[in-house]
């Protein structure tokens, strides 16, 4: 049996078919005419464009998510990227070398973080870099929409552009050496319903072709060796599951509630204004997390008002009064853009990042949070503050955002004067004066990655210390049910929109601890909503009591995965 990441759950049994693609090979000669070149590479990007927004259209249809692949078409299509690329042609170089060194030069900034959806862009602009050197050469892609039914397809990485084109009717599973499970060809995966586990290290040396394998996108498990009784077994597993799906897409349409009748709130996080119609296309109830700090990535220069502006509007109008929760800059940490010029720092995660950074540079956050509040004028949007440590950068934010209601006023700009400004708290300090935030906050949010990160003080990319990255663990329980705890004395909502939200085996915590709302993926929605339907506080009273008595992370691990 071979080990990686469940990415996409279900159970799929075929036979192993190996995608081994060749390397792009060019010869970097310098172009006799530099304005024939220039114009070489925009007939590329415009085919580029083309196909992809085929492809988009193909995933609309059978109801996946094509915002991805046009979200490819936005990032090549900044002028920023096609000025480098053809700068670069001016230096004397080939249309192909120049779409290399501007592309590696965007994958660089983007894998140099220990953030999975940041390291995700790179793994975008990677592909992009190599479809574009493709269509230069002439190379045609590999036919994946011919493959032979029960499929298990074994690839180095699958890209977005792979995933579109994958005849998902002969396709039982996926298999990856690199990836995550919040990478885009992970999310184009589970809107497919294709089960996938990536991550598997060495898959295509160690794989044979033609062997019959069992993919569990949910425990991240490859069998290699099958016999009848295990091959039973996972039929077995696989009618249930699809009994599960079914039964989860009864939920659609239906309020989010816990078996006794307590409401709750199900949002879905996003990462892009472009991501608006999966969140609309999950059923979920609003957007809880709307990280904006990609809107500053991809690009020279920090985005204008304007720009930052239209991308809130449009997810706030897209919501039709829907919750939107717009977090303010998280940059630093894991999170560098070049432009910002920040200082190399020793540990980022403890130095001048989020709302440190943003109220340092006064005049760069007035022009978001400007931004912000014009947006909340067409749809229900409130403001998040991150890495919150003190009650003085809660109430200077509170400050600031009231000086911008004064000049909008002045300017009989429109604004939602109510707009609500709450904490995401991820920090111990956040953790032990969550009763003093919460006289000052409209609202709290649990973002647990890094809560998880600093009350363990473990790196979960750090393999050495990576076994003490756990929600589970009693110490990280405490924090949660204590921030939960001071926003309910308190009377004020509290939410959570780290990964941990969507995990079934914490669910009954969350809902005896009081959690008001929940913050997930957009594909764990429905699995989510039909989770609570089944929970009652009673048995969830319960289970937390019993799990808060246990001393170790283990113990408790145990313990809730074995209800």
């Amino acid at each position: 049996m071979l080990k990686g990441i469940g990415a996409s759950e279900g159970v799929g049994i075929g036979k192993a078919r190996k995608l081994l693609e060749k390397p792009i090979v060019y010869t970097d000669k310098a172009p006799a005419d530099t304005a024939a070149e220039k114009e070489r590479l925009r007939s590329a990007v415009q085919t580029f464009c083309e196909k992809n927004e085929a492809r988009a259209a193909r995933m609309d249809a059978c109801g996946a998510d094509g915002d991805i692949l046009r979200g490819h078409i936005a990032m090549l299509s900044d002028p920023y990227m096609l000025s480098q690329m053809q700068e670069s042609i001016e230096t004397g170089v080939c249309a192909e070398k120049a779409v290399e060194t501007v592309c590696d030069m965007f994958i660089a900034v983007f894998s140099g973080t220990d953030d999975e959806l940041t390291q995700q862009r790179a793994v975008d602009v990677a592909d992009i870099k190599k479809q574009l050197q493709k269509i230069l050469l002439g190379i045609e892609d590999m036919d994946l929409g011919c493959l032979p039914p029960d499929t298990v397809l074994i690839v180095e990485e699958l890209t977005p552009s792979m995933t579109v084109e994958l005849d998902r009717e002969n396709v039982a599973g996926i298999v990856t050496e690199r990836g995550g499970r919040t990478s885009h060809a992970a999310i184009l995966s589970r809107s497919l319903k294709i089960p996938a586990v990536l991550s598997v290290e060495n898959a295509l040396t160690l794989i044979p072709s033609e062997k019959e394998l069992i993919v569990d996108g949910g425990t991240g498990e490859v069998y290699t060796d099958i016999d009848d009784a295990t091959k039973a077994r996972f039929l077995e597993v696989q009618k249930r599951f699809a009994e599960k799906a079914a039964r989860e897409e009864t939920y659609r349409g239906k309020p989010t509630a816990t078996k006794d009748g307590v409401p709750k709130k199900l949002y879905a996080n996003i990462g892009s204004h472009k991501d608006l119609e999966a969140v609309l296309a999950s059923d979920a109830e609003g957007v809880g997390l709307f990280r904006t700090e990609f809107l500053f990535m991809d690009r020279a220069a920090m985005p204008t008002e304007e720009e930052q502006f239209e991308a809130y509007k449009a997810v706030a109008a897209g919501l039709h009064g829907k919750e939107v929760i717009i977090r303010t800059l998280d940059v630093g940490g894991d999170k560098d853009i070049p432009y910002l010029n920040l200082k190399h720092e020793e540990n980022p995660f403890l130095g001048f990042r989020a709302v440190r950074y943003c109220l340092k540079n006064r005049d760069a956050y007035k022009v978001q949070l400007r931004a912000i509040l014009r947006a909340s004028a067409f749809g229900n949007v409130a403001v998040m503050v991150p890495l919150v440590t003190r009650v003085d950068e809660l109430l200077a934010v509170r400050a600031l955002v009231e000086e911008i209601k004064a000049e909008l006023d002045t300017q009989n700009i429109p604004y939602k004067k109510d707009i609500q400004i709450g904490v995401m708290m991820e920090t111990p300090a956040a953790c032990m004066i969550a009763d003093l935030l919460a006289a000052h906050a409209d609202f709290f949010s649990i973002g647990t990655n890094d809560l998880t990160g600093y009350i363990m003080a473990a790196d979960r990319g750090n393999a050495d210390v990576g076994y003490l990255y756990s929600t589970f663990d009693p110490a990280v329980l405490r924090a949660i049910k204590r921030i939960i705890a001071a926003a309910n004395d308190r009377g004020i909502p509290c939410g959570m929109c780290g990964e941990a939200a969507a995990d079934p085996h914490l669910l009954p915590l969350l809902v005896s601890f009081g959690l008001d709302e929940c913050s997930v993926n957009p594909a764990s929605v429905l699995s989510v909503r039909s989770t609570l339907a089944e929970l009652d506080r009673k048995t969830c009273d319960a289970i937390a009591q019993k799990a808060l008595s246990l001393e170790s992370e283990a113990e408790v691990s145990a313990y809730l995965t074995s209800l």
